[in-house]
């Protein structure tokens, strides 16, 4: 199947994070493609998300849950590449009626094209060059997971145990709209504060009411303050919610805060302030919980060192790799975390990524399979 074709597959099977039976569907198409080149595929059977797919083009040493003799000599095992794909996106089921597959002025549309269909649509498509010319001279492991978009919660354990074993992870999430690759990502986590207050009527009894809404208003303002753009540490109370109607004294109100983070410590000292917060009004009560999801990803020496190995072999491509990064995060950020050479952004470039303009400029497919290939080949 040319990659077109295939990424108009994958695009017109909706598969949102939480919908099992739809990210199973796009596994399957997945499997099925990865079989017809000459993988060898596992599917992961998983509960409350979709199945987790693995196709090996050549077997690593070391099977998945090998266990501590494969932890004791972790770095001679390191061998191979692995490229990091997710399934699941965004969008609810039957986005495709308002928003279609469609390609047009070079662009392609359609929900989950640019994030990260296109990516799983070049690792298929470049695997198939390299099976047909012969197979590569060293593993290649692809792994599908089923919710990135949401956490990656029961996908994290596989993704570092197969990363543990490769010498190079490439994650094919979109690369920056310029173009260049993802050479650092924040960190990313959250917390949920509930509030408790005292409800009343709002007009024969107001003063005994204690008002949950007036209370989180004050933790809005404290938290908010947290942010420091010098550290490159952005809090954002993004959902609050509170109250039943406008007569009575709000009993209850609760919000969602985003965190980022980028430099060593900035968690830690979010964390303690956020553990520090106290009630302002007497009579009312916070509860506090949430945790980093995603560590940092630095433009560390071993960033620059895998930036700079891969541009040199783009270069003999006539390719110029440019290097950049972004607030959000992703499964790299795992891989980061372990100190293991990766590269992300190596998906499709495009713009409007997670809204009804997602798009990726059609000819970045096969710009973007041309340098998998090579690096394949080279490194």
């Amino acid at each position: 199947m040319d990659m077109k074709s295939l990424l108009k597959k994958l695009v017109e099977t909706e598969s949102p994070s939480r919908v099992k039976s739809a990210v199973d569907e796009v596994g399957r198409i997945v499997a099925e493609e990865a079989r017809r080149i000459g993988a060898q595929v596992e599917v992961i059977p998983n509960q409350e998300t979709g199945d987790l797919v693995i196709a090996r083009f050549a077997l690593t040493s070391y099977p998945l849950g090998s266990g501590t003799s494969r932890q004791a000599s972790v770095d001679e095992a390191r061998h191979g590449i692995l490229l990091l794909c997710h399934m699941d996106t965004v969008f609810p089921l039957d986005t495709l009626q308002s928003m279609p597959y469609r390609e047009e002025d070079g662009k392609i549309f359609g929900p989950g094209a640019q994030d990260m269909k296109a990516g799983i649509a070049i690792c298929l498509s470049a695997m198939d060059e390299i099976q047909k010319s012969g197979g590569s001279k060293q593993p290649i492991t692809l792994l599908c997971t089923s919710d990135e978009e949401i956490g990656s919660e029961t996908s994290r354990s596989v993704i570092e145990e197969l990363a543990k074993q490769s010498e190079l992870v490439l994650v094919f999430e979109p690369a920056l709209s310029d173009g260049s690759l993802k050479t650092w990502r924040k960190g990313a986590g959250g917390f949920w504060i509930d509030v408790n207050g005292r409800a009343a009527h709002a007009g024969g009894d107001h003063q005994q009411g204690r008002n949950a809404i007036e209370e989180i208003a004050h933790q809005v303002i404290a938290i908010q303050k947290l942010t420091d753009y010098s550290k490159q540490t952005t809090l954002n109370v993004g959902v609050i919610h509170g109250g039943t109607v406008s007569n009575v004294v709000a009993e209850h109100a609760a919000i969602e805060v985003d965190v980022r983070v980028m430099q060593p410590g900035e968690w830690e000292r979010i964390e303690a302030e956020m553990q520090r917060l106290k009630p302002v009004l007497d009579g009312t009560s916070l509860h506090i919980t949430g945790g980093l999801n995603r560590p940092p990803m630095p433009f560390d020496d071993t960033m620059k060192a895998t930036f700079e190995k891969a541009k040199s072999i783009a270069a003999g491509i006539g390719m110029d790799l440019k290097a950049g990064g972004t607030g959000g995060a992703s499964d790299g950020n795992f891989v980061a975390a372990l100190g293991i050479p990766l590269l992300d952004g190596m998906g499709a470039i495009g713009e409007g990524m997670h809204s009804d303009r997602e798009f990726i400029y059609a000819d970045s497919l096969e710009e973007k399979k041309k340098l998998l290939v090579e690096l394949i080949r080279k490194w």
